[in-house]
Formats: C-alpha cells, structure tokens, sequence
C-alpha cells in the first residue's frame, strides 16, 4: 500500500486506539485466569490478534460478544495439561509475543515449536538460553535465533537474569512463575531497562489478583496467592505509543484532541508529555482528554534533549518533532533501536535525509539539526510500522507531499492510523 499525505493543517478530535502493550498482556493474564474475563476496549492490531490467537492455541476459549467485548475462559490447571496444538506457535513479527508467552508455554511438559515472520527471525533470543536451562526447561535454537524448541515444566524456583537487553524476558518470567509459585520466589535482575513496561505487568498481574513486590527494580519477590476463579473485567487503556505521533502532529500542524488516554499510566510512553513541554507546544490535560496545538503565531517549536532509554518507541515520533524544532535536539538511547523491526536508527536517518533533515549518530545519542526547510518526498516504511508513521507527520507541515511505500505496516500497532490522521486533516 502507498500512502500520499499532503501539507496543510490539522484540527479535530480523535479517539486513541487500544494499548497493545495492555492488551498483550492481558491476554496471558486471561490465558492463567482460573476462571472468566471480560475486556473491554479491545485491540485490534496484528500484535493483538497474534496475542489472541496464540492463547485460543493454548487452550483459552476467546468470544467476541456483539457489543465488541471478548469474553475468555482461561485454562484451567494449565501446568499439567497437553497444548491444544502443540505443533507450531507463531509470533509473527511481536517480540512481545515471544518474550512474554515462551515462558508461559515452557510451564507444560510437551515440547513446543516456537516461530515468527519478518525481523522477529533475525532478533537474537541469547537471554532464554541462559534462563530456560536453570529453570529445567531445555532449549533448541537456530543458531540463537528462530525457530526454537522448548520442553518444560518450569521448575519454580529463585533464579538471576540479565535485564539489559529488554524487560519482555521478565514479564515472561513474572507471569510464568507467578501462576505456578507454592512459596515464595525472587528473581534477581540485573541492569534492567524499560522499567516502566514491568511497571505496567505488575499493575495488570496485579488486576488479576497476583502478589508481586518490586525492590527497586532489581528484586522481584513473587507471593502465592489463591486462585481467582470470578469473573474479572480489564479495560484496554489507550496507546500512548500511538498517540504521540497524533500528539505530535498537533504540535507542527495545528490543533488536536486525543480522547481515551490515561495521564495516570504506567505505559512509558506516557514521557511524550514531558518533551512536548519543553518546546513550547500548547497542552491542555483534562482526565477526558489532552488537547495539543502549535505555538502561538509565528513562534516556533523549541529543540529539546531527552533520554529515551527506557521509551524506545518514542523515537520515531521525537525525530519528526525535533525536525520542525528550531535548532539541534538530542535524544540519548540509539543502543536501544537495533532490535525493532528495522535498524531503527538508521532507518530514521535515512528517511529523514530524503527529506533534508540531518541527523547524526554519536555513540548512544541521536542529534537532530532541526529549523530547515523540509522537503518531502518518496521513502520507504522500512517495513517498520513506526518509521511510516513518522514520514506521515513529517508530510503534514513539509514543502511538497510526501510519499511512503508498503504503509500497511502500521497495522501492526495502529490500523487506522491513515483513516485517523485523514479525519482532522485540512487542506493548506
């Protein structure tokens, strides 16, 4: 798919679409839950749908209801009972996916295969093969990548991992061991990063009647509990990851109101706040609603420095906002890009040069010359989802449209990304 957007100005309303970082996760919550669970909200990106299918695969039985809820009957004494197909569990292209529902897999005795499409084939998964073995489950690789081969049962039991890499591998973790604990366990982890994300698991783990007490981020003691077998209700929040570009798009192009987001939040992406702050752009928070419109007259958008480390995602859309700031930004955290679904990174500073911003890659940093015409043009998505979205903000304040080919890799977050963006989109 290509996908035109055009210069001109923004200004209307638009609803935030589901987080898929809460909707994953909740998913496996329900996939454990001795009992039913109702979510509202839910997301409807491929990430969420490989979070869906995986857990129907699992045993849980998934029911779209006719006002749009799903209602999911878990899998009852899910340690000791065979998978529904065993066979092959895809991922698709979400490390989440991976990261987070591998362990829960690893807690039944058959030996399961599991595969990804895409970049996923290519990301490095070093991190099981040092945790899985003193969990007693075994582990087959293809040469440290996809497809892998695991056997269990995870055998409970304190354990210390690496956390530098991505938190996905303890959320995996906290959800396994959580379910199957009979005493008290503490995982250890070392040099942890994205802590906001484990942040988010704990609240969710927590939702669904789990015990879990973080010290600082480095212990994670893990409490039996007692099985709930109610009936539990768990609303999707909105996607912050999302919403920035839509933030963003507001900042250069006009005025915009997102609806559906929790300024509350334990998604780190929730940072975008803080940035849009300090240039100058115009916020207005409400619990219903954040309204974000450009400077007033002819100011312009103030450079900013931010370390993205333990926000990633935030990248894409900070580079598009840095480019319409007037002077040098910098954002800390580029070792943070090379595991995405392209070389994030380069794929930004490549996309951002067709449209003649510079950027420059220095060590850990990412510094953006920003005030300078830009012009446009035809890129690639880089079958990155996040790479297309941040060409399209670009395009709606630049000299000439711009041009982005293979679009339809935003529905791996955002489906309705283009329709969203079209809905408040005037004509310069």
């Amino acid at each position: 798919m290509q996908s035109i957007i055009y210069p001109g100005n923004i200004d209307g309303i638009i609803f935030a679409p589901a987080s898929k970082s809460c909707m994953q996760r909740a998913c496996a919550a329900a996939l454990l839950h001795e009992g039913e669970t109702i979510i509202h909200h839910k997301g409807s990106s491929e990430d969420d749908l490989t979070a869906l299918e995986i857990i129907k695969q699992l045993g849980a039985i998934v029911i779209e209801q006719s006002n749009g809820d799903l209602f999911i009957t878990g899998k009852k004494q899910f340690q000791h009972s065979p998978l529904a197909n065993p066979s092959i569990i895809n991922c698709n292209e979400s490390g989440l996916a991976l990261r987070m529902f591998a362990p829960i897999i690893a807690m039944q005795s058959s030996a399961s295969v599991i595969t990804g499409k895409g970049s996923l084939m290519q990301r490095p998964i070093d991190p099981f093969l040092q945790i899985f073995p003193l969990l007693g489950v075994s582990i087959d690789t293809n040469n440290g990548k996809l497809p892998i081969t695991i056997q269990g049962p995870i055998k409970p039991t304190d354990i210390e991992i690496e956390g530098s890499s991505s938190s996905q591998y303890l959320t995996g973790l906290l959800f396994a061991l959580a379910k199957l604990s009979l005493e008290p366990l503490r995982i250890k982890v070392n040099n942890l990063i994205s802590t906001p994300y484990v942040d988010l698991t704990l609240e969710i783990l927590e939702h669904f009647g789990y015990n879990i007490v973080n010290e600082g981020n480095q212990y994670f003691t893990i409490h039996p509990t007692t099985p709930v077998t109610s009936i539990i209700e768990y609303t999707i929040e909105g996607d912050w990851s999302g919403a920035s570009f839509l933030l963003v798009a507001g900042a250069v192009a006009g005025s915009i109101e997102i609806k559906g987001l929790n300024v509350q939040s334990k998604q780190a992406d929730k940072s975008i706040l803080q940035v849009l702050n300090t240039t100058g752009a115009r916020l207005s928070i409400s619990d219903e609603s954040i309204k974000i419109e450009k400077p007033i007259g002819n100011k312009k958008l103030l450079p900013f420095n931010f370390d993205a480390t333990h926000c990633p995602d935030l990248f894409p859309p900070l580079v598009a906002l840095a480019a319409y700031c007037d002077g040098i930004s910098v954002i800390e955290g580029v070792d943070r890009l090379s595991g995405k679904e392209s070389n994030r990174a380069k794929s930004l500073q490549d996309t951002f040069a067709v449209f003649g911003v510079k950027i420059d890659l220095q060590d850990n940093l990412m510094i953006i010359h920003g005030g300078g015409e830009i012009r446009g043009g035809n890129v690639s998505s880089c079958n990155d989802h996040r790479i297309a979205m941040s060409a399209a903000i670009v395009g709606l304040k630049s000299t000439n449209k711009v041009i982005i080919e293979d679009a339809q890799v935003v529905n791996k977050s955002y489906p309705n990304f283009f329709k969203d963006i079209s809905s408040v989109f005037k004509i310069k």
